[in-house]
């Protein structure tokens, strides 16, 4: 095992911000990781695991403890009868190149999230998902490592407390699992319609009336290349804010002034309303800040992007801005969705 210290994060975060790491190693596997935490413990040190970075965001003070950069790699195929099959993929994997692995195999369920960034482990910690699919739908179960009691366990789906893009991993346990794999298990029929509004409207653009997992995902990533900026090439964190649920009546008074505005029933009897239009209308599409050295992006209000931020505080800043107008002009307070870290 090597050990670095004060290492830049603003090479583990897509936002290309924030302070030094006191310490940070990668980890291959399981016996790496407890032999790392057992390293840290007599120096009380806060440990956390991480991906590629694309859904955080490090504060400019670093994070004075252990950082391990997540590099546990492998993927199997369980089990399968005739309707269905049970996949097992390692938490260091790239998601998407599983979400591709899974689609070769004519497996339905993952490919609406085709093309979003990051490593399998931060899957279950957003309950990730897109263009109405979550992953929530089709885990099994996750073995992850807990640091409370020092010792492996597994949690079924219901355990996990999922909810619209978040977990008992990002809220009421966040620090406490280590993720090392998940286990999948998928449809071997077809996508079935009604899908979500922008990607029925491609298929129908596009003359694409037989749906399988293969057709859904060249149609999703095509959307998302034509919206949105590869982080490889442009810093951002990809959407920056959720989408707020409101109560109907609330909804019905913004779609009297608002008639155009963009939302959608949830489970629950609300309304789930489009951030991007909120942000959009609010007049911060493809806006260029300059002060703050940030920007959203032209195709996709919902995407900040850094052209020449130096600290975090300026994409912070930057943010405040977003959202005061916003709230100021619907009443609607936004929530961000990539994780500011450390935690305070």
């Amino acid at each position: 095992m090597k050990i670095e210290e004060n290492v830049s994060l603003a090479a583990h975060s897509t936002m290309r911000l924030g302070g030094n790491a006191r310490y940070l190693a990668d980890v291959n596997n399981q016996q790496e990781l407890q032999e790392l935490i057992a390293w840290a413990k007599p120096y009380n040190l806060p440990v956390i695991m991480i991906g590629r970075g694309s859904n955080i965001i490090w504060r400019d003070e670093g994070f004075n403890g252990l950082v391990l950069v997540n590099k546990i790699m492998g993927k199997a195929l369980l089990a399968e009868d005739n309707h269905s099959a049970t996949l097992k993929i390692f938490s260091g994997e790239n998601w998407d190149k599983t979400v591709g692995w899974a689609v070769d195999k004519k497996l339905t369920g993952i490919e609406y999230m085709s093309l979003v960034p990051g490593t399998v482990g931060a899957a279950p910690v957003q309950n990730v998902g897109a263009y109405g699919g979550e992953l929530s739908d089709s885990l099994l179960e996750l073995e992850a490592y807990d640091n409370q009691f020092g010792a492996f366990v597994k949690l079924q789906n219901h355990e996990c407390g999922f909810s619209y893009r978040s977990s008992r991993f990002k809220t009421t346990d966040r620090g406490r699992f280590f993720i090392i794999s998940i286990t999948l298990t998928l449809r071997k029929t077809d996508p079935v319609p009604p899908f979500y509004e922008s990607l029925q409207r491609y298929l129908d653009e596009h003359g694409i009336h037989k749906y399988t997992p293969k057709t859904i995902r060249k149609a999703v990533i095509d959307i998302r290349q034509n919206k949105l900026p590869d982080p490889e090439k442009v810093a951002n964190n990809g959407s920056f804010f959720t989408n707020p649920v409101v109560d109907t009546a609330k909804f019905e008074a913004l779609r009297a002034k608002y008639p155009d505005i963009k939302g959608w029933p949830t489970s629950d009897g609300r309304m789930k309303i489009a951030a991007g239009w909120l942000v959009e209308t609010a007049g911060f599409k493809g806006v260029r800040d300059e002060p703050t050295g940030m920007a959203t992006w032209p195709a996709q209000a919902l995407v900040l992007v850094n052209e020449h931020a130096r600290r975090t505080t300026d994409l912070l800043e930057f943010k405040q801005k977003i959202l005061f107008k916003v709230e100021e002009l619907f009443d609607v307070i936004l929530e961000q969705e990539p994780e500011l870290l450390p935690q305070i």
